[in-house]
């Protein structure tokens, strides 16, 4: 039989062992799982984490490999700042999150569309897809690569051009 960490005594020690099992294994592995990983793990979600609300985990967390999408005391995508995205294709896009249309590792920007001046949604855009994200406000991206196989995320490299604002541009 292989050694165990010896079992709590006391609720408050279990809840700690939890606690410490969440921050250190679960929340982890949600920043880094590829989006089919997330859907399997979703369905399970209530037995692996406990009764809590999957957007407000498993996809926060998930979303939290870029912290320019997300806020400490809020659950989803944070849509009071505009970001530029980067995906693996090249193309960019600026916007604002919609976090009642970004759902289940789905990402949707609500922007601008330059030639006719009026509101345009850009996405849905997998979080597989997505490689950088950086808010207008900051400096350079927050870069993310895609999963490998086995499910751990590489960085990639920074985007060669960011292109016009809320337009989507391909770099050669």
């Amino acid at each position: 039989m292989s050694e165990s960490a010896p079992l709590p005594d006391t609720f408050e020690q279990l809840a700690a062992s939890r606690r410490h099992w969440i921050d250190t294994v679960l929340r982890p592995w949600c920043q880094r799982a590829t989006l089919k990983q997330l859907r399997q793990v979703e369905v399970e979600w209530l037995d692996i984490a406990g009764r809590v609300d999957v957007k407000a985990t498993l996809w926060t967390w998930a979303w939290e490999r870029f912290p320019a999408l997300t806020h400490p005391e809020m659950s989803g995508v944070n849509e009071t700042s505009e970001v530029q995205i980067s995906l693996q294709n090249g193309q960019t896009y600026r916007g604002f999150p919609d976090s009642r249309q970004s759902l289940r590792g789905m990402l949707t920007l609500i922007g601008l569309d330059l030639e006719t001046s009026h509101s345009a949604t850009h996405g849905p855009f997998s979080i597989d897809d997505v490689v950088a994200v950086s808010s207008s406000s900051s400096g350079p991206p927050e870069l993310a690569g895609p999963p490998e196989s086995s499910g751990s995320p590489e960085l990639a490299g920074p985007p060669e051009s960011s292109g016009p604002p809320f337009s989507p541009t391909v770099r050669e």
